[in-house]
């Protein structure tokens, strides 16, 4: 059966692609005041920005809302519809930090974005593929809903594609992504089938076969989903230093170890299609660049190590004949870099505060992103990595060694410093635009 997705009521980060480059800002509003707060929401909505006119938005800008879960209840939405929304949006990521692995630097007491048991209840995502259209879109976020009874704005963060058009560490970004039933074209090849709307969007069916859905009337959560959002600020400099002690004399060495724990090389081109060499060429084919799989041809990790970034956070067909089944666990990433850029030639920490911002499209929190944030970042034991973490993002204080193929002999990398840390983090609902509606509605008005 077709699957048509009911685009002018979804919020268009959802299914849509930003421009490259581009120039955002978050933007995290406390509710004060109930009415006065669903009053300002109104006004704002003939702003937001839906997946039906995400390719011709007027100003050249985008706009999207957010709310945490004391987000809601501050807004009066009843507490028997919040019961029925998931635990992990419920509780929120800073309760979840031991499960989730966000320990030592990274626990909640060092974070400095704030979250839902902090003020954050509203947030405002903005973008635009210049930094004059960001500004002139965030003043009008500004012009609805700060300074005014009701909400108060609490903090910005400012994000984007660097010059370079790469993240901190020198990795090309954003090359693979789930294709979505319903989005409308067909998939490039290395996506595979397509994914069920369920999986990303509320009020379709999911891989399990079932209608996701969340708590009260279907008017406030379909076309609606939810964002697991997290702040990593980068040790570029101790990077750097790491593939530098770890080259092994070899001219190519640093580039050699950084591709064989991220799983691609700096430039994009994937290890599966390019095990001994970098090949750029590769990256700007977008019929190539992401069409490879592991089972047939490399399981046991040869040429991509079955620890690698890319192949933790997406097995792909790698986990093919086991007990999991990879499709259950798949979410839809936006990267955004923020902080500037260090210095190409620099060995040392400035002291600047820089790295990326995650935001993690999911239906389902715990399957989704919870479970590859636990079971795959930040612990290798499904892929016969024991508690080794991800070698980019994971954790250390359970093992700080990776192992991969090498010749002549298996390579072991020893005393993995945190090169992230997390300093943020939120299960945010992103309402579609008739769930917004009801939310910003007086609750007389709201029905169901």
């Amino acid at each position: 059966m077709t699957v048509e997705l009911e685009l002018a009521d979804i919020q268009g980060t959802v299914l849509r692609n930003r421009p490259m480059p581009y120039f955002g800002a978050y933007l995290l509003f406390r509710v004060d005041e109930p009415v006065a707060a669903r009053a300002l929401l109104r006004r704002l909505i003939p702003h937001i920005t839906s997946a039906a006119n995400w390719d011709a938005p007027a100003e050249s800008a985008w706009i999207n809302v957010v709310f945490t879960c004391e987000g809601l209840r501050r807004l009066q939405v009843p507490e028997p519809m919040i019961d029925g929304f998931p635990v992990e949006f419920r509780q929120g990521m800073a309760a979840r930090s031991a499960f989730l692995g966000d320990v030592g630097q990274s626990d909640p007491a060092h974070w400095d974005m704030p979250h839902g048991g902090q003020g954050f209840h509203i947030g405002l995502f903005v973008m635009a593929g210049s930094w004059e259209a960001r500004d002139a879109k965030v003043a009008v976020g500004h012009s609805v809903l700060a300074g005014q009874e009701g909400l108060t704005f609490i903090h910005r963060l400012d994000v984007g594609i660097p010059p370079t058009l790469r993240e901190h560490f020198g990795f090309h970004d954003g090359i693979s992504r789930p294709f979505i039933e319903g989005e409308g074209g067909a998939p490039l090849p290395g996506q595979g089938d397509p994914a069920k709307a369920g999986e990303f969007i509320l009020g379709y069916e999911n891989e399990l076969g079932v209608i996701a859905r969340a708590g009260g009337p279907e008017a406030l959560w379909r076309n609606g989903t939810f964002l697991a959002i997290r702040k990593i600020r980068q040790y570029v400099a101790a990077f750097r230093g790491y593939l530098r002690d770890n080259a092994q004399g070899r001219p190519d060495g640093e580039e050699f170890v950084a591709a064989k724990m991220m799983g691609r090389w700096r430039s994009g081109c994937p290890l599966a299609l390019s095990p001994t060499r970098d090949d750029p060429s590769l990256v700007p084919d977008r019929l190539r660049n992401n069409d490879f799989g592991y089972f047939d041809d490399d399981r046991d990790g040869a040429k991509t190590p079955v620890g690698s970034h890319i192949r933790r956070v997406n097995p792909r067909d790698g986990l093919k004949d086991t007990i999991v089944d990879a499709r259950l666990h798949r979410v839809l990433r936006r990267g955004s870099a923020y902080g500037p850029v260090l210095p190409h030639d620099a060995t040392e920490d400035d002291g600047l505060d820089r790295g990326i911002v995650l935001a993690m499209i999911n239906a389902n929190p715990g399957r989704q992103f919870e479970f590859v944030q636990s079971q795959w970042v930040n612990d290798g034991d499904f892929v016969g990595q024991g508690s080794r973490g991800d070698p980019i993002v994971g954790r250390r204080d359970r093992a700080d060694d990776y192992v991969f193929p090498d010749k002549p002999v298996r390579r072991r990398l020893k005393g993995l410093p945190d090169f992230s840390v997390v300093r943020g983090g939120e299960h945010v609902f992103l309402p579609g635009l008739t769930g917004l509606a009801w939310i910003a509605a007086e609750p007389e008005a709201r029905g169901g």
